[in-house]
């Protein structure tokens, strides 16, 4: 392999020579061999594009930059985002905690890239200088977390909500479709009063409906970002109104509304707008699992279970035992959520670590953030195309198991009183028979009444 040699404030050092990387890249991939390789989110690198580009559009209006570093950061910036450099942004999550290393991976392939498009030499003087011209008005401290706000945000409004969207409705239109079928409720994992499955799948809907509703309301403080705060938060070596520049020029190009952060000490120094959204993402993570779970239990069988439902028949579910099918998109959707669940405690933690003006767990809360919102999308997307849509009720077993049911017996409290309706429940369990023989042979209620009090229709 051949290289050149990059210089930076420490001293030079070799950098594989078609590589669009300077010395401060080489310098994280050399000390930080940690973990998968590359694994610092894509979806930061181009949230980073967004942002140098907004920022040498708000400097030029400032006054502090000509009109052609402008145009040059922006036509490398627009090259980024259309992906056309995605191997170039080597580095991994577990680095500076600032995320600082990765700004820099940002302002040399800017850099370097600008000296390509203007037919110079990578070795020859920088006609943008990784720090004094990308790096313009920026610190590593106020556009990290920028950058992460932009890439979350995006994720939630182009992936996220979609998916949860679609499963809200498919769960709406599973309680209407299923508002008539009448079945026995379950406490406890015990025989309950009866219910129809549409009610049942009310509650699943209802409980989607709170998530999303949890994290919209996420998105103000999500949409505020810490550009122009620089190092610390008193924007320091940034022009006067820089800060709201940037991000309308922000907004302008992701077509996102995004404003600048009230107090930008608070921004750069915690994260809680990160932890605040990754805990509406477990709270749907949670609801998808009771969901999914309930799903599992009911399809379960399909002669030995409870059999209330019939999932689809996507794949064999053995390899040894014939014809078998498997709930797997309630398995795949339970895994999911325990990743969030899991991803949920790294986030809370990164987010403790802000000590005094900076937070130093970046790259953590950020990329555990992106997981989830990506996972959770793509799994609940897969749930509801390939599970909950062509689910089906399995009307006769539901009859089965609702006329057999002893909790029917609760209809009569208010006619005869909970002690001798316990006592006929428990003597239909002993013998083997049913609500209606024991009641009969007790005394305690005529055929007649029994058939008007004991109607699951009134149960309901």
């Amino acid at each position: 392999m051949n290289y050149r040699t990059e210089k930076d404030t420490i001293g030079s050092i070799k950098v594989p020579a078609k590589c669009l990387w300077g010395a401060q890249t080489q310098r994280s991939i050399n000390n930080f061999k940690i973990g998968k390789p590359n694994s610092m989110p894509i979806e930061i690198i181009h949230a980073y594009a967004f942002l140098k580009k907004a920022a040498a559009y708000a400097n030029y209006d400032s006054g502090v930059m000509s009109l052609k570093k402008r145009n040059l950061i922006s036509d490398v910036c627009d090259e980024i985002l259309a992906g056309k450099h995605d191997e170039q942004f080597p580095l991994v999550i577990w680095q500076t905690g600032s995320g600082t290393q990765t700004n820099m991976n940002l302002n040399e392939v800017i850099s370097n890239r600008a000296q390509i498009i203007e037919k110079k030499n990578l070795d020859e003087k920088k006609i943008l200088s990784p720090n004094d011209d990308v790096n313009m008005s920026q610190s590593s401290n106020d556009t990290f977390p920028t950058a992460m706000h932009i890439a979350i945000y995006k994720i939630l409004m182009e992936k996220t909500f979609p998916a949860i969207e679609e499963f809200k409705k498919t769960l709406l239109r599973k309680s209407k479709e299923f508002k008539d079928i009448i079945k026995i409720g379950r406490t406890h994992m015990m025989d309950a009063t009866p219910l129809t499955l549409g009610q049942e799948f009310s509650g699943y809907h209802s409980q989607i409906e709170h998530g999303i509703k949890s994290l919209k309301n996420c998105l103000d403080h999500l949409s505020e970002l810490a550009i122009g705060g620089t190092a610390v938060g008193t924007g320091i070596n940034s022009p006067r109104g820089y800060d709201q520049t940037s991000v309308e020029y922000i907004s302008k190009f992701t077509r996102y509304n995004f404003c600048s952060a009230k107090n930008k000490f608070g921004s750069i120094a915690a994260h809680d707008a990160l932890v605040e959204t990754h805990s509406a993402l477990k709270l749907i993570a949670n609801s998808c699992n009771k969901i999914a779970n309930d799903i599992r239990l009911m399809a379960s069988g399909p002669r030995s279970g409870i059999g209330e439902i019939s999932i689809p028949v996507n794949e064999p579910g053995s390899s040894i035992m014939p014809g078998k099918v498997n709930p797997t998109q309630c398995e795949a959707l339970t895994m999911v959520c325990a990743q969030v669940i899991g991803n949920d405690i790294s986030v809370t933690l990164g987010g403790m670590q802000g000590h005094f003006e900076l937070n130093v767990y970046k790259p953590l809360i950020a990329s555990n953030l992106i997981e989830s919102a990506t996972l959770l999308a793509d799994a609940i997307s897969s749930f509801n195309i390939n599970c909950l849509e062509d689910l089906i009720a399995n009307k006769k077993r539901v009859d089965d198991l609702v006329s057999n049911s002893l909790m029917l017996i609760t209809a009569l409290n208010a006619k005869i009183g909970y002690y001798k309706a316990a006592e006929i429940a428990n003597s239909a369990f002993e013998n083997g028979t049913t609500l209606k023989e024991e009641a009969l042979r007790l005394g305690y209620v005529s055929e007649k009444d029994f058939d008007k009090w004991v109607d699951v229709k009134k149960m309901i």
